[in-house]
C-alpha cells in the first residue's frame, strides 16, 4: 500500500506542509470557501476508513496544517485590510507635559513663597524659589535628551 500522503496513485490527502501563503506583506487572496473546507474533512474521513486506523495521525496532522494555512491567511489578509483602510493623518502628538511642571510649579511656588518668607525672611525667598528654578531646569534638560 502507497503512503496516503505521498504523491503515489492512492493519496487521498495532499501534501499541504507546502502550501504555506508567502509572508511578504502584501494580501494573499482569499482562501477557498468553507464548504472547500467541509469537503477535505470528509475526504480526509474517506481515507482514514479506506486506510485504517493506523494512518489516522497522519492524516489528522495534514488536514490540520491545511486549516493552520487557511487560518494563517485568513488572519493575513484582515491585517492588510485594516492597515490599507487606516485613514492617513497627521501622526499623533504626544501629549506635552510640560505645562503641567511649570502650572505645578507655580502653583507650588506662591504657598512656598510665602512660607518661606515667613519663616526665613529673604533667604527662604532664593532657596525656595531656586528649588523650584532647579526642578525646571532638571526637566527642560531631560526632556531635550529625549529628543
Amino acid at each position: 500500500m502507497a503512503d496516503p500522503l505521498g504523491s503515489g496513485e492512492n493519496a487521498m490527502v495532499p501534501d499541504i506542509a507546502s502550501q504555506q501563503p508567502p509572508a511578504t506583506g502584501r494580501p494573499v487572496p482569499p482562501p477557498p470557501a468553507a464548504s472547500s473546507t467541509r469537503e477535505d474533512l470528509r475526504a480526509v474521513m474517506a481515507a482514514r476508513r479506506d486506510l485504517g486506523p493506523e494512518y489516522e495521525d497522519a492524516l489528522v496532522d495534514s488536514f490540520l496544517d491545511k486549516l493552520d494555512v487557511e487560518i494563517a491567511a485568513r488572519v493575513r489578509n484582515e491585517v492588510a485590510a485594516q492597515l490599507h483602510h487606516r485613514p492617513p493623518g497627521p501622526p499623533v502628538k504626544q501629549k506635552d507635559s510640560a505645562v503641567g511642571v511649570v502650572m505645578g510649579s507655580l502653583a507650588l511656588g506662591i504657598p512656598l513663597t510665602g512660607i518661606a518668607v515667613g519663616n526665613a525672611g529673604l533667604p527662604g525667598l532664593f532657596l525656595s524659589w531656586g528649588g523650584i528654578i532647579a526642578v525646571n531646569f532638571a526637566y527642560a534638560i531631560s526632556r531635550r535628551s529625549q529628543r
